[in-house]
């Protein structure tokens, strides 16, 4: 199916840009990323739940959104997208909300170490931490680990290490075979917001640091684990985004070691269409159906 024509507009002021994000450093990156993602709200776009609070979990910065008049709700622990280089509680704020309003659910966004001034491992020894934390401060009616791109690798790697505990991830366009190779990653390598230049640069800021760096490191790629018992999942994908295949590769893998999965694909869509809503009638539609999956996931 072809780019969504409203997306179009979006990815004409994206790819304008004099310096694209991998020829800049992280701070303009993140800069811009904020510019998209927090600048563009208008106070009276702001989803409205039932409260917001600021707090620390597990020493990092955190935000717990809880919705309207529930008493005890499932919790679901939300690690943003950006490569581990970009991004924060603000950038991802709308989408918390959409799903706390939507899903009825109490999101914890966990604002994780960054690199390259944090490489990995920081970010998943964070998500580990504060997934601990929420088991033992936000007890629901179960729990859950989710998140978008960067974040749903995060998520699948807590969900990998913490089966004791997850009982459902949300995987949104995950980054889950860091080193993988898929048609997806050439058809849409560029001129989709995400192309593989920038892939390249998040990964060099994230593990260009760390000496004898095991490829096969399951906490890079979660793909590479063993899914045995690991929590039901809702794995979102787009059909314009270079990680399609690998997504879609560890829904078929979370499939076959027996883990329910439901499995999406929106066509016409590019990575990061989850805060792409106030541009796009079919990334709204889309967003509002990813939250019904995932109150439908978070209840099973």
């Amino acid at each position: 199916m072809p780019l969504d024509p409203q997306l179009a507009t979006l990815l004409d002021l994206v790819n304008a840009a004099e310096k694209k994000m991998h020829e800049g450093t992280p701070a303009e990156a993140r800069a811009a990323f904020r510019t998209l993602t927090v600048d563009f709200v208008k106070p009276e776009d702001v989803v409205p739940v039932g409260s917001v609070e600021d707090l620390t979990v597990a020493g990092r910065p955190a935000r717990v959104y809880r919705p309207e008049g529930a008493v005890e709700t499932p919790t679901l622990v939300y690690f943003h997208g950006g490569g581990y280089v970009i991004g924060d509680l603000d950038t991802h704020d709308q989408t918390c909300r959409r799903i706390c309003r939507g899903a009825e659910v109490t999101v914890l966004a966990v604002d994780y170490r960054l690199a390259p001034e944090e490489g990995f491992p920081a970010g998943v020894e964070d998500a580990i931490a504060a997934t601990r934390w929420a088991a033992e401060h936000l007890p629901g009616t179960r729990l859950a680990v989710g998140g978008d791109s960067a974040g749903g690798n995060l998520s699948a790697v807590v969900a990998q290490t913490l089966p004791e505990l997850v009982q459902a991830q949300v995987l949104l366009y995950p980054a889950v075979d860091t080193f993988g190779d898929y048609p997806s990653r050439q058809e849409n390598a560029e001129g989709f917001f995400l192309d593989m230049p920038t892939m390249v640069w998040f990964l060099e800021q994230y593990v260009g640091s760390v000496v004898d760096l095991d490829p096969g490191d399951v906490r890079l790629s979660p793909l590479l684990g063993d899914l045995t018992g690991v929590a039901p999942a809702l794995v979102v994908t787009a059909e314009l985004d270079p990680l399609r295949d690998e997504g879609n590769a560890y829904a078929a893998k979370l499939s076959a070691a027996g883990v329910a999965v439901d499995e999406v694909t929106y066509p016409g869509l590019i990575h990061g269409f989850m805060e792409m809503g106030p541009w796009s009638a079919a990334a709204a539609d889309a967003v509002d159906d990813v939250v019904l999956r995932i109150s439908k996931l978070l209840r099973g």
